[in-house]
């Protein structure tokens, strides 16, 4: 599998945006990539670092969406697969979604963010509902794909649940930056990164992120986009100022054949972990 992250930023004009990924998206393919992923709601600024209503109107139905049938047709003639980030509205529910389009162009499932981030310039809670879908992974014609969205990144038991559900490479859409004074004067990304990596080594599989630059409002977005390896080796990552491009090789046989050696699955003991389907660590009869 040839995997491909794209690294951006992204400007007011959605439409500007969209033409944006979708020139990345045809590099990409010009340089042999057959799965490419993009930021974290990538048509437009990140919006959720204030809570405005009029944001709302941002939101699409997955029926008739403005833009995805633009993704489904670059995926059919590029041969593409797309995990495609978008602002979702169902009903009275509004998510953030991850389309997964596969090289034929079809939207062969939906992923809803599972965990919903709530602090200075993180104002999720007030958009998006926690995702209902429950974790996915696709087959590929390559192999076998998990994907999360952002927050969900930092937890080790999604990326768990995809690894055990099969998935082979996990691809993380993501949007941070910088924190405001009133979160502290901590620099988060060697923290967003180890946890990561971190998935790599204990699932034995690769991971990618995907992450925008620039300044939007009170955020410097930084960049750092990378994939690892299997054993947590990172081989190649962006910086945190420069759009590009990153292409990595995976040999998903020999990632299979070190995950069997290893014996994380093989020594498990799902018996003993009923406290991480607990809130405080009680079980209860």
């Amino acid at each position: 599998m040839r995997l491909a992250v794209v690294q951006m930023s992204m400007v007011a004009e959605q439409a500007a945006n969209l033409a944006a990924a979708e020139a990345w998206l045809r590099q990409a393919a010009a340089g042999g990539a057959q799965v490419v992923l993009l930021p974290e709601l990538f048509s437009g600024p990140y919006f959720p670092q204030q809570e405005q209503e009029q944001a709302f109107d941002l939101a699409h139905p997955l029926a008739d969406h403005p833009f995805l049938p633009r993704f489904q047709a670059l995926a059919s003639e590029l041969g593409l697969v797309l995990p495609i980030s978008f602002f979702e509205r169902a009903g009275q529910a509004y998510y953030n979604s991850l389309a997964m389009i596969s090289p034929e162009g079809e939207i062969v499932q939906v992923y809803r963010k599972s965990h919903i981030p709530d602090g200075p310039c993180y104002e999720e809670k007030y958009y998006f509902t926690p995702g209902d879908t429950g974790f996915q992974v696709y087959a590929a014609p390559q192999g076998i794909l998990g994907a999360g969205i952002c927050w969900d990144q930092w937890f080790p038991e999604a990326a768990r649940a995809m690894a055990l559900l099969g998935a082979e490479v996990l691809l993380y859409p993501t949007a941070i930056g910088s924190e405001p004074p009133e979160a502290g004067e901590i620099d988060t990304q060697p923290l967003w990164q180890r946890a990561m990596v971190g998935h790599a080594v204990s699932n034995s599989c690769y991971v990618a992120a995907a992450n925008r630059i620039g300044q939007e409002g009170a955020m410097t977005f930084y960049g750092s986009s990378f994939i690892c390896d299997y054993t947590g080796e990172v081989m190649v990552q962006g910086d945190r100022q420069t759009e590009t491009i990153l292409y990595a090789d995976l040999d998903l046989a020999a990632a299979r054949r070190f995950r069997a050696g290893m014996g994380f699955f093989r020594d498990r003991r799902p018996s003993l972990y009923g406290p991480l389907l607990t809130l405080d660590g009680k079980q209860r009869l």
